[in-house]
């Protein structure tokens, strides 16, 4: 064993009570030998358990039907979600606003962060009300089974057809599974989102985790020095569509949605950005919430803080780019400036 795990192991057996998911960097989760006696197994067993404790008390701030699909599906779906004066005022405010954007490239795709912290809210009520509508949060809150304060952005998804193009295959468009833990995303679709517009696609009922899911996932973990995928070592397991039914789900289903469609979804089920043949863009309000699976609480989020929940974008944004100028890891998200939320991104010009 290298020095560096050794000095490191303390903080490696601390990962094994928090979220921390990857076999390739910590040596403890990756471990054939503990998996092999029920490690992996077991974090997932006790992350699901404890999430299912915890969403009983949020269970009231959500309607029984919504509960009825989270729990049948994994996914809640709601049409017509704004009212009709609140969303024409989104729409406005996004053909007319320059936001503070920035930008992630993967593959032939880019996906954009346009920030809405309380500080771009000041003139624009359509998306402040959006931004703040306690259904979106309580959603996200539900399906992670946390009562944390969910990151909200407006998300825009460009891609190119990735056969014209020698930048790689955008790892999105994978089945998926985000993390062994319930986690939760959401999407306000802007735009109506077509099916050759790469929509969202989820495998209904594998939020669960059945016996032939837990076999195959004690399977992976037991040989995790030969996985080759780098995001399924890392702990974000992939999946071929032809190996669903012997975990026992059914195919994934695109998520073909008028403008006005909120999609809240647990990503530990798997799910996927479907391939686009054409050039496409699809524009979102976004959430994400995700938290230590072993709380036996819902609250006291850091998040939640005011001085901190008032600007979590850019305090994400900047720690990430702190984090890159000490070269420990680099930051994904490349600044674009201040403009249009939906204008073409630079990165993709070049390609």
């Amino acid at each position: 064993m290298r020095i560096s795990s050794v000095l490191m192991s303390p903080l490696y057996a601390l990962q094994l009570a928090s979220g921390a998911k990857s076999f390739a960097d910590n040596p403890i989760i990756g471990s054939k030998r503990l998996n092999r006696m029920g490690l992996h197994e077991k974090r997932v067993s006790i992350a699901m358990k404890m999430a299912d404790w915890r969403r009983k008390s949020l269970a009231g701030s959500v309607s029984a039907d919504h509960r009825r699909q989270y729990e049948e599906n994994g996914f809640v779906k709601i049409e017509n979600f704004l009212s009709p004066e609140v969303f024409a005022q989104v729409q406005k405010e996004l053909d007319t606003s320059d936001f503070d954007r920035f930008d992630m490239l993967q593959g032939s795709t880019v996906t954009r962060r346009a920030l809405i912290d309380d500080a771009d809210l000041e003139s624009r009520p359509g998306f402040k009300a959006a931004r703040n509508d306690p259904r979106i949060k309580n959603l996200l809150r539900y399906v992670s089974s946390h009562a944390g304060e969910p990151l909200l952005v407006v998300q825009v998804v460009m891609a190119l057809p990735s056969a014209v193009t020698h930048s790689g295959v955008d790892p999105q468009t994978a089945l998926h599974s985000d993390t062994f833990q319930p986690t939760a995303k959401a999407w306000l679709f802007l735009k109506d989102v077509g099916d050759e517009d790469g929509p969202f696609s989820y495998v209904p009922g594998s939020h669960k985790v059945t016996d032939q899911r837990m076999a195959w996932e004690r399977r992976i973990s037991e040989n995790s020095d030969t996985i080759e995928n780098k995001y399924s070592a890392r702990g974000s397991l992939r999946i071929m569509p032809d190996e669903l039914g012997a975990l026992g789900y059914g195919q994934p289903v695109r998520m073909v949605v008028k403008a006005n469609t909120l999609i809240v979804a647990d990503t530990h089920g798997f799910h996927a950005r479907c391939p686009s043949y054409k050039t496409t863009t699809r524009i979102e309000i976004y959430g994400s919430l995700r938290r230590n699976p072993f709380l036996p609480f819902t609250g006291m989020h850091v998040a939640s803080l005011p001085a901190i929940r008032t600007r979590m974008n850019r305090l994400i944004i900047n720690a990430m780019g702190l984090r890159e100028r000490l070269g420990l890891k680099g930051s994904p998200w490349k600044a674009a400036g201040a403009g249009k939320a939906e204008e073409w991104s630079d990165r993709l010009r070049n390609l």
